[in-house]
């Protein structure tokens, strides 16, 4: 996760020196050809300040998912950035640019959450409530609210970790064998 930080802000260093030319890689919404950016968008960011604010949260969560593995932190994050931007080119009005890694981040934190209802484990709904707790107020951002702030592409990545949560950690029903079919308990 360090290493991806760096890589976030080197990319930023490059954007800001190019004069933001990077920005244009950012989802741009309704356009069929701004759909290749949702997987460009969420590595990209609107400045050092909209960097900074992203920082914390992207490391302290997603190295909370890779702690039970890379596929599960891949799986995850795919999830989360495809709703996510899905999300914010549908529903984010036209000629509006949207990037940051905030809708991923939204993912993480209700992929976190959910993870513990659904895998019913002790330490996952731990990790769950302590993330609830942590970064719960983060929830609100998925209602409009301040401008420039893309609440489409929150909403999008929150939808996406739940999914995420639900394909990897339901419980499936226990397939019933053919030995035990027609037993009957003798208490």
């Amino acid at each position: 996760m360090a290493t991806l930080l760096a890589g976030l802000w080197l990319l930023e260093v490059v954007d800001t020196l190019s004069g933001g030319a990077l920005d244009a890689y950012g989802i741009e919404a309704r356009e069929l050809d701004g759909l290749p950016e949702i997987v460009t968008a969420p590595f990209l960011h609107a400045g050092f300040q909209h960097l900074a604010s992203n920082s914390v949260p992207f490391g302290v969560l997603g190295f909370l998912i890779l702690l039970s593995g890379v596929a599960r932190w891949l799986l995850s994050s795919l999830a989360s950035i495809v709703s996510s931007g899905l999300f914010a080119w549908a529903l984010t009005p036209a000629d509006t640019i949207v990037l940051g890694a905030s809708g991923l981040i939204f993912g993480w934190l209700t992929y976190l959450i959910a993870r513990g209802v659904w895998s019913r484990r002790p330490a996952q709904v731990l990790v769950g409530l302590a993330v609830l707790l942590v970064y719960g107020g983060l929830i609100w951002g998925v209602l409009p609210g301040a401008a420039g702030i893309s609440w489409q592409a929150h909403l999008g990545g929150a939808v996406g970790g739940v999914l995420a949560a639900w394909l990897l950690h339901r419980r499936r029903p226990v397939p019933v064998t053919g030995s035990r079919v027609g037993q009957t308990s003798s208490w």
